[in-house]
């Protein structure tokens, strides 16, 4: 009888562990973060202006590729910045 409890207690802890693998491994990965407030104040865009785009700017940090989104050191906490996007922040030097 005891054997029995043991094994379901050890069934039920392993299929909660499984179940719940994926809802503490992926949110950290999944979900972009993206500073909204701090967009807006800089007036920042998808798009480039002219020449000027993120991926020539020396305040981004490029993503994984040439193509993925970045960061960019003036905007805290946002990971969803585009290498063709542009804001006023803007530098070349």
């Amino acid at each position: 009888m005891n054997t029995d409890l043991n094994r379901r207690r050890w069934l039920k802890f392993s299929g909660i562990a499984l179940v719940s693998l994926p809802f503490a491994y992926f949110p950290r990965h999944a979900q972009a973060i993206a500073n909204e407030a701090l967009r807006v104040q800089l007036k920042y865009r998808d798009t480039p202006n002219g020449d000027m785009n993120c991926a020539n700017c020396l305040e981004f940090i490029p993503g994984k590729s040439t193509t993925d989104l970045g960061g960019c050191k003036k905007i805290p906490k946002d990971d969803e910045i585009s290498p063709n996007g542009y804001c006023t922040l803007w530098n070349s030097m």
